[in-house]
């Protein structure tokens, strides 16, 4: 059955609504998901926070990514990729609405809201890349799954438009009650997005899953031959991943070079008006550019997974961004013309930190067999995302926790911060290149076929 997605050389108009329904998922779950980044620059001040505070904020999200990226991911290869796009994004959008009622000095109850909000929001990432990457062909699946994940950094831009704009008409709890606009994403996907027919093929239901690749190839399902025998799929089982180990540590290491990222994204406001000395609002409004070259890098990078390959894309794309934030901080104080050679070279690491994972991303669920994929893609996925903790709790580590966020304390830990973000990057590259495999243009039965258990599970 699925021979006739492998055999398209053109997209249909339904396959780009399952694509939409992913892009827009992807892009309003980050805008949660960073929104605390520009709210925190306009808390800090007033509520007297510490690094150790602020750093916990920042963290308590990446504290509950592992978990949200696990049990959505198993969640989705058992009910359905559908249903559980549909529950994580009203997951993490009311987490977010609820840090509209913190009280004044509250940061221990913005911090539980944003634990439930990191469940939600690697969750929703577990299974959109799973069912877009089961809906198109082979040859198409690097470029239109790297193209899916390269408007995340908009759901950046939203945020930093936000703080510039919105925050002084509605006030930092407005910006949360904003957040929970996603919620009506769902909608959209119970229109636009049928489940996924591998998944059903797996479960044996092999009428459903003929009319739902029918409807996404715009053919009559009548002209798609069902097989002679529907083969069930056995439950997934936890156990199961680890006989796939080369799987689980490409998975794995390979993504946590979004530790750089994520880290400095979250402190970035914080960061720029510290070094840059300006307002919150003026720093809210540079990161909008630092957005748009993040939505850049990662076309780029999604054009080059398929014309270079996964490997190769992913090398390039994290040793330009380790690069590009260790000079940050070396050159934090240099001016060029009037222009801050610190901010520039955010912005070429906004590119390709940004960018590197429009290839990760994809190529973390490529690496497992089709029946764990969402499954393998939420624990590499949920380990990866440890660098939502060990992002902003690195620089709070270096800076000294008790410190009180200031400009002397700031700019005396930005050397070993920036280094520490560029160490999560090279790291990635290296896992890729040694041990990862090559997946551009590979069928999955020709990559579940070469994936081998390395025992039987009793």
């Amino acid at each position: 059955m699925l021979e006739h997605l492998e055999r398209q050389t053109k997209l249909t108009a339904n396959q780009w609504k399952i694509f939409v329904a992913a892009m827009i998922g992807d892009m309003l779950d980050f805008f949660d998901f960073y929104l605390i980044g520009f709210v925190l620059a306009f808390i800090i001040g007033g509520w007297h926070l510490t690094y150790g505070q602020s750093g916990f904020i920042l963290l308590a999200s990446g504290i509950g990514a592992p978990i949200g990226s696990l049990f959505w991911g198993w969640m989705a290869d058992r009910i359905g990729r559908r249903k559980v796009m549909i529950l994580t994004v009203l997951n993490f959008s009311l987490a977010t609405g609820a840090m509209a009622m913190t009280p004044t000095n509250g940061w221990l109850y913005l911090s539980i809201c944003r634990f439930f909000v990191g469940v939600g929001v690697t969750g929703l990432f577990a299974v959109d890349i799973a069912i877009v990457q089961e809906f198109v062909p082979a040859s198409k699946r690097g470029w239109v799954t790297g193209v899916t994940t390269s408007i995340l950094p908009i759901g950046t831009l939203l945020g930093a438009a936000a703080g510039t704009w919105l925050e002084p008409a509605v006030g930092w709890r407005g910006l949360f009650v904003v957040g929970l606009l996603p919620a009506a994403l769902t909608l959209l996907i119970r229109s636009w997005v049928p489940e996924s027919p591998v998944w059903l093929i797996a479960k044996g239901r092999v009428r459903e899953a003929r009319e739902s690749l029918a409807w996404a190839l715009q053919v009559d399902p009548e002209t798609i031959q069902l097989p002679a025998v529907a083969a069930k799929e056995p439950t997934v089982r936890w156990k199961e991943l680890l006989q796939y180990k080369r799987s689980l540590i490409v998975s794995c290491l390979g993504g946590i070079g979004q530790t750089g990222t994520i880290g400095l994204t979250l402190w970035l406001t914080t960061l720029l008006v510290l070094v840059l000395k300006i307002t919150p609002t003026e720093a809210s409004f540079l990161v909008i550019w630092f957005g748009l070259m993040g939505i850049f890098g990662r076309l780029i990078c999604a054009w080059l997974s398929d014309a270079a390959g996964r490997r190769p894309a992913m090398v390039f794309g994290c040793t330009m961004a380790a690069a590009s934030v260790s000079a940050a901080g070396y050159f934090s104080d240099v001016y060029i013309g009037g222009v801050s050679v610190f901010y520039v070279m955010i912005l070429v690491q906004g590119m390709f930190g940004s960018g590197h994972y429009a290839v990760a991303g994809p190529y973390m669920a490529e690496v497992w067999p089709t029946r764990l994929r969402a499954s393998g893609l939420g624990v590499g996925y949920g380990v990866g995302n440890l660098g939502k903790f060990i992002g902003p709790a690195g620089l709070a580590i270096i800076a000294g926790s008790s410190n009180m966020i200031s400009p002397k304390a700031t700019l005396d830990a930005l050397i070993p911060s920036m280094n520490y973000f560029a160490f999560w990057y090279l790291l990635a590259a290296a896992v890729v290149w040694f041990i990862g495999i090559e997946t551009r243009g590979r069928t999955f039965a020709d990559i579940d076929a070469s994936l081998k258990p390395v025992r039987a599970v009793k």
